[in-house]
């Protein structure tokens, strides 16, 4: 059975396991087994022993999957969540496609409005109240998440959850999994 890697920020959320059970019987109805981060048994230790062995367990799954699919809604912040777009990295640098959803409809751009204030904006480019330019490329994310997924040949798939549903709403991340079908099986994507 192919097995995809079940990147994002769900880990965060106190129903994590659940989450995780969701999305993984999702992957079983179309096929595929999900690999979720809080699969691996946590070694009786603490501190940074602990961080190693999460770092190690979920690099081990990437590279033991065909493929991830990444969930990009903005964590706190205007954008995805940094262990997220980590791996993400890791599994392109390994050869393995990545598919990715965004659970809101906002670009990059707006979302750094909405989180940081108005832009300054000058005959060459927009600023924030940082005093750091803003992307203007009407991106789901920061371009280089975005045209990493787009240089694979597809887009993120971006889906309007509710505001209290962000990291639990999983329609954008089963389509995810309908353009994984079209990539990895094409006979089979008439689902």
């Amino acid at each position: 059975m192919v097995a995809l890697y079940l990147a994002g920020p769900e880990v965060f959320l106190p129903q994590a396991r659940s989450i995780g059970v969701a999305k993984k019987k999702l992957c079983a109805r179309w096929g595929y087994e999900g690999l979720f981060p809080l699969d691996s048994n946590l070694p009786v230790v603490s501190g940074e022993d602990v961080a190693m062995h999460i770092y190690r367990a979920n690099i081990d799954m990437i590279d033991k999957c065909e493929a991830i699919v990444a969930n990009l809604t903005p964590f706190r912040g205007p954008s995805a969540d940094a262990g997220t777009i980590f791996e993400i990295g890791y599994a392109l640098g390994t050869g393995k496609p990545v598919f990715a959803y965004i659970n809101v409809l906002a670009d990059y751009r707006s979302r750094v409005i909405d989180s940081h204030g108005p832009l300054v904006v000058t005959k060459d480019d927009e600023w924030g109240a940082d005093g750091m330019a803003v992307e203007n490329f009407g991106l789901r994310d920061n371009l280089m998440i975005a045209q990493s997924i787009a240089a694979q040949g597809w887009e993120i798939i971006a889906h309007s959850a509710a505001a209290d549903a962000l990291f639990t709403d999983l329609q954008g991340f089963e389509m995810s999994l309908r353009r994984v079908r079209e990539h990895l099986a094409p006979e089979r994507a008439l689902r």
